[in-house]
């Protein structure tokens, strides 16, 4: 009984086989409507509080429509050109997805070096600690300078 259910359990996985053998799979290029997603992403991530507005400042939902239909297009181009015939895809898309992302940031920087209403105040990890303010007459280099020295010499 057993044998029988195994035997017809491979004969349905072979015509299950075949069925779909014809079937291809490819995620590049995205459809229309995949990149149009990506673009409304792009226009919510600049244009909304995030932990990238925190330190750049958002951009203004005018502003964030054109820089993310330039940044999808930009991206999509440099991915197309990486194309190959034999790849599925998976690299082309990682080659978008890692241009959206370079350019965004690119975007943000840019403006926030050249608009007044980026936040001025100073980020935690540059601000002084209390043990370095202390230290701060001392001729040993802060702790953080001992730890990197202390790596660079192994």
């Amino acid at each position: 009984m057993a044998e029988a259910q195994q035997a017809q359990s491979e004969t349905a996985a072979t015509v299950a086989a075949e069925k779909y053998s014809s079937v291809s799979f490819s995620i590049w290029p995205p459809t229309e409507r995949t990149r149009e997603a990506v673009r409304n992403r792009l226009i919510e991530t600049l244009s909304s509080p995030s932990i990238l507005s925190k330190r750049y400042g958002t951009v203004s939902r005018e502003e964030a429509v054109e820089a993310a239909k330039l940044i999808e297009e930009e991206a999509f181009e440099v991915a197309g050109k990486a194309a190959t015939t034999d790849d599925d895809g998976i690299e082309i898309l990682q080659v978008y997805s890692k241009e959206i992302s370079k350019r965004m940031l690119e975007k943000v920087k840019a403006r926030s070096g050249d608009s007044p209403a980026a936040p001025e105040a100073t980020p935690a990890s540059e601000a002084p600690s209390k043990a370095e303010e202390e230290d701060a007459g001392s001729t040993a280099p802060p702790q953080s300078e001992k730890t990197e020295s202390v790596a660079g010499d192994e």
